[in-house]
């Protein structure tokens, strides 16, 4: 027999910010098997269930591992529904309708050399304390020696996508054209099915057969272009994507310029009349000059501690909501849109913000919302296979001493007026610009967010810093 805590511990997976995160060769049938027994045995005294569902997203090694992880759950006795490749909300939204607990095989925007594995309570996603939780369980099994065949449902895309086309007017996007830029996002054979049902036109743009690492916080510049040329060569309106599984959007406005996803959240929430949020650290300011929203509290990085805030929100506001950086917008209530409810989703979703958007943006355009905010630009980027303890090292003596370091780096000639540790290092220069370093909870990189006045600012503050990191390397 095995024990779960000790194969884990073996397998070199860690939990990053959401999620467990580790190298392909490292998520073997009795890794992923012992992740899965390991969940089970750390909720089973809180819920009852005799079901778990299972969904994948397009990376190359996802469909053996839900394999693992199904053998393990027809070990444990219980009935595994396999919903296939769909968008991780869409996974989440139909298990908390059936309060059954799942499972999500998904590595989001990291390469395809990586995978992971979301885990998900009946009630939602876990907490940093459920993940500690799986780590310390002792679970024990017998080794995986073969592999089940596992047979799909659409129930969780049909309700994934009914759960939106519902809730707003089927003639709400007649005369929009909209680009979806489908790469290999888990949710590309819903998005225009969805779209269309609203009444758009849908353009399908560049779908590959090969996994593509779409890092919502760090668009490349080969998409930046593209979505330029897009919008010019199709005449559209509008351009959605996602990342890998379909929980982080991206969207581009009429100009083809893709939206920073804070700025995307706060014109979502806003759209909702929403009265508190709860926001990462790292997000535009924008949130609170904008003066929309009763209450906003800023968190560490990751939804686990997005969604930690909303039970103490719950108590003293109707509507509670949260988003992401990243774009990923999470709805901590229920909430009512055009005299409909939409329940409570907290877990990161990539569609309610577009749509809500879209419905903003009925009467102006979608540039014309994003300059009525407060003219807060944020840029982030991030060095890649940049090893976590070096990343740790700079962080602690630019903590230590942020002047100092500040100098070191060529940037003597500005003071710190504010810091903030509440996820790495966030300074507020004498300039009124923000730069914050963290390293990521799910790859080996050390990223750098800055915030300034002009969106050239922001960028150039980035690449200075992340440069001149670099030489500390």
């Amino acid at each position: 027999m095995l024990v779960s805590k000790e194969v884990i511990k073996e397998s070199g997976i860690q939990f990053g910010t959401s999620g467990a995160r580790g190298l392909v060769e490292q998520f073997t049938s009795n890794a992923c098997a012992a992740f899965t027994h390991a969940f089970v045995a750390s909720i089973q005294s809180q819920f009852e269930f005799k079901q778990i569902a299972i969904a994948i997203d397009n990376r190359p090694s996802s469909p053996a591992m839900a394999q693992a992880c199904a053998k393990a759950v027809e070990q444990l006795g219980l009935e595994v529904i396999y919903y296939g490749v769909v968008p991780t909300p869409a996974l989440a939204y139909v298990s908390m309708q059936d309060n059954i607990p799942c499972i999500m095989v998904t590595g989001s925007h990291i390469p395809f050399d990586r995978n992971g594995l979301k885990f998900y309570r009946p009630d939602g996603e876990i907490s940093k304390a459920d993940e500690q939780a799986i780590l310390n369980a002792m679970a024990e099994f017998e080794a995986i020696t073969d592999l089940p065949v596992l047979t799909v449902s659409d129930k969780a895309a049909s309700q994934y996508s009914e759960r939106y086309t519902s809730l707003f007017d089927s003639q709400m996007l007649i005369g929009k054209r909209i680009g979806i830029y489908e790469h290999s996002s888990a949710g590309r054979d819903l998005y225009a099915p969805m779209f269309e049902a609203l009444g758009a036109e849908v353009i399908a743009l560049e779908r590959s057969d090969e996994f593509v690492p779409i890092d919502t916080e760090a668009v490349s510049d080969a998409d930046k272009q593209k979505a330029k040329n897009w919008s010019k060569e199709y005449n559209l309106d509008f351009i959605f994507s996602t990342d890998g599984d379909g929980d982080r959007p991206l969207v581009a406005d009429e100009n083809g310029d893709w939206l920073r996803g804070d700025i995307l959240g706060l014109l979502c929430a806003d759209a909702m009349n929403i009265e508190a949020l709860a926001v990462p650290v790292s997000c535009n300011t924008a949130i609170e000059g904008c003066e929309r929203f009763n209450y906003v509290t800023r968190t560490k990085i990751g939804s686990p501690y997005v969604i930690a805030e909303f039970d103490a929100l719950s108590k003293q506001y109707d509507s509670v909501a949260g988003f992401e950086a990243n774009g990923g917008f999470l709805l901590g209530s229920d909430v009512l849109v055009n005299d409909k409810t939409i329940k409570a989703l907290p877990t990161r979703d990539a569609v309610l913000p577009a749509l809500m958007l879209l419905a903003a943006a009925k009467e102006n355009p979608i540039y014309e919302l994003v300059n009525a905010l407060p003219q807060r630009f944020t840029h982030s980027d991030r060095i890649q296979n940049f090893a976590t303890e070096k990343s740790a090292a700079i962080i602690s003596e630019a903590k230590e001493n942020p002047a100092v370091f500040l100098s070191k780096i060529g940037f003597e000639n500005l003071d710190v007026i504010d810091i903030d540790i509440t996820d790495g290092l966030r300074m507020t220069l004498s300039s009124n610009d923000i730069i914050h370093l963290r390293s990521s909870g799910n790859a080996p990189e050390l990223r750098c967010y800055a915030e300034s006045n002009t969106n050239e600012s922001s960028q150039e503050l980035v690449s200075n810093f992340l440069t001149l990191l670099v030489l500390l390397k």
